[in-house]
């Protein structure tokens, strides 16, 4: 793939009718492949099982889920009513991730404000709905990657953990943006990506698309961090996010919250990279962030093969909360904020 090329888009046959294409993340970087997603119930597994994954698109799979909910139900009496619920039932798939929900609220929005259109009709302003996201999330990644890039020190080596790129959006990034953007203006930067255990996002995900636009990229276990922070090789930390709390608290990744420790005690500005629909203005700390624990299998399985005995206890939460004490700025589509500070997108 590169970076100009969309992760996940709508591919249109009729007014009423298409479906979602979208990478098969899981299969990265032994194959690139496209799968097109045709029914309601085929988004829920693609979003549950990763094939699709990164906030920003996962909610784009959402608003195509929602699409794919009302052509199934385009001759029901209850249509508003029954595409709803395909909307609840896409929203649990994965509880962590807020775009999900924001992105399936905008679709709801669209089946409210036109109850008295035809189901077709509401189908067509759907389809557009879902387009027009996909669009302005590309637009909004630019802006955070230019305002991202103006951080960047030059000739910065920049630590990254998990996949905020391409791939976790429908283009160009959130963190990988700014790498990107910074990387248009100076050539001489660097990344060190870390590997993200259990399912390898970094490793697999954001090494493949940063070799493939030329930037030089370090591969490091997630254990190394703080080696390399000490040995000064590590000049500003940049991560994405997949919900972010009123006061700044930002869940990501698991592993996040190591990092960003040791770049505090480094003295290693850290940033966060999301645009504002990744910012959830109900919940007033990250303590009321539900993290999402996942099967034991991701951690206890490498290639097929187990790497542990089958005795062994296994918790694998797949995010953490990094305090807003320990991160420098949140940088937005509305330009770069404190932690304490980014209420203020909301007046």
């Amino acid at each position: 793939m590169n970076s100009a090329e969309k992760t996940i888009e709508w591919i249109k046959t009729s007014s009423t009718d298409g479906f979602s294409r979208m990478i098969d993340q899981t299969i990265i970087p032994y194959e690139y492949k496209k799968v097109d997603i045709k029914s309601s119930e085929e988004m829920y597994d693609a979003i549950k099982t990763m094939i699709v994954r990164g906030a920003p698109a996962i909610g784009i799979a959402g608003a195509h889920g929602v699409v794919l909910g009302a052509i199934e139900n385009i001759n029901s009496a209850n249509f508003v009513e029954d595409v709803k619920k395909v909307a609840d039932y896409l929203n649990s798939s994965r509880p962590t991730a807020v775009n999900l929900n924001w992105a399936l609220k905008k679709q709801i929005e669209v089946l409210e404000n036109n109850k008295e259109k035809t189901n077709s009709e509401i189908i067509e302003l759907l389809v557009e709905n879902a387009i027009k996201l996909e669009d302005e999330d590309i637009q909004i990644n630019k802006k955070i990657g230019e305002y991202g890039s103006e951080i960047i020190p030059k000739g910065a080596t920049i630590l990254t953990h998990c996949n905020a790129g391409a791939l976790a959006t429908v283009g160009w990034g959130t963190a990988l943006g700014v790498v990107r953007s910074a990387f248009e203006k100076d050539k001489t930067i660097k990344v060190f990506a870390d590997e993200t255990r259990p399912r390898g996002q970094g490793a697999r995900l954001t090494t493949y698309e940063l070799t493939r636009d030329g930037i030089d990229t370090t591969l490091i276990t997630d254990g190394m961090g703080a080696y390399f922070m000490n040995k000064k090789m590590i000049d500003v930390v940049v991560v994405g996010a997949d919900r972010i709390a009123l006061n700044g608290d930002s869940a990501n990744k698991i592993g996040t919250y190591m990092v960003a420790i040791a770049a505090k005690y480094h003295n290693i500005p850290f940033y966060i990279a999301a645009p504002k629909s990744t910012i959830d203005p109900t919940i007033k700390t990250g303590d009321e962030i539900v993290i999402e624990l996942r099967n034991k299998e991701e951690v206890t399985i490498v290639n097929d093969k187990p790497i542990c005995t089958d005795k062994v206890n296994v918790i694998n939460p797949s995010f953490d909360v990094t305090p807003n004490e320990l991160i420098t700025g949140i940088i937005t589509e509305y330009g770069i904020f404190k932690p304490n500070e980014i209420y203020k997108l909301f007046g």
